[in-house]
């Protein structure tokens, strides 16, 4: 599904965990790495997109996971030509995304790569929050920047809103 404008519908999945560290995938046979994302099938609303993603990526279903927030508006980039099939071409020029903020409430051996018969990553890791920005393929920078700086946001209304540990018998520091 191509919209008229030439992008594909898709969401993009920022996985925190309790460190605001970020969930940072490594392509299948590949020396890239991306934050788990997927198109928008006929009839999908993004939330049920990022949550079917996030199952057949990342290998995480809801209960593993905290919706913190999402990006407003559309976020594009465009592929390389050379990147694009043949058969596309002309009339295809990139993703538009919806971001999705999530917090990791399950355990990191919660995480399974081999969920499907078609794995899109073979290995993962723990990474700074602004890391990826300048880690990921050169055409996906800006929307890695845009879409981290409009979900940061969140991070901070969740440190403050998650239960302060409560001290028995002790001045809290």
């Amino acid at each position: 599904m191509i919209d008229k404008d030439g992008y594909r519908p898709n969401v993009g999945i920022v996985l925190c965990n309790a460190r605001n560290q970020v969930f940072w995938g490594k392509r299948v046979r590949q020396d890239s790495w991306q934050f788990p994302q997927g198109g928008i099938k006929h009839g999908e609303t993004p939330e049920l997109a990022m949550f079917r993603e996030l199952r057949e990526e990342v290998g995480l279903r809801p209960e593993h996971v905290r919706i913190l927030g999402r990006t407003r508006e559309w976020m594009r980039y465009d592929v390389p030509r050379e990147w694009v099939r043949r058969e596309w071409r002309g009339h295809y020029r990139g993703q538009k995304q919806i971001w999705f903020l999530l917090r990791l409430i399950g355990r990191d051996i919660d995480v399974s790569l081999r969920a499907t018969e078609h794995p899109e990553f073979d290995a993962w890791r723990w990474n700074e929050y602004w890391d990826p920005v300048q880690a990921v393929v050169e055409f996906k920078q800006e929307v890695y920047r845009l879409a981290l700086a409009e979900l940061e946001h969140f991070l901070q209304i969740d440190r403050h809103e998650r239960p302060r540990p409560r001290h028995y018998g002790m001045k809290a520091l």
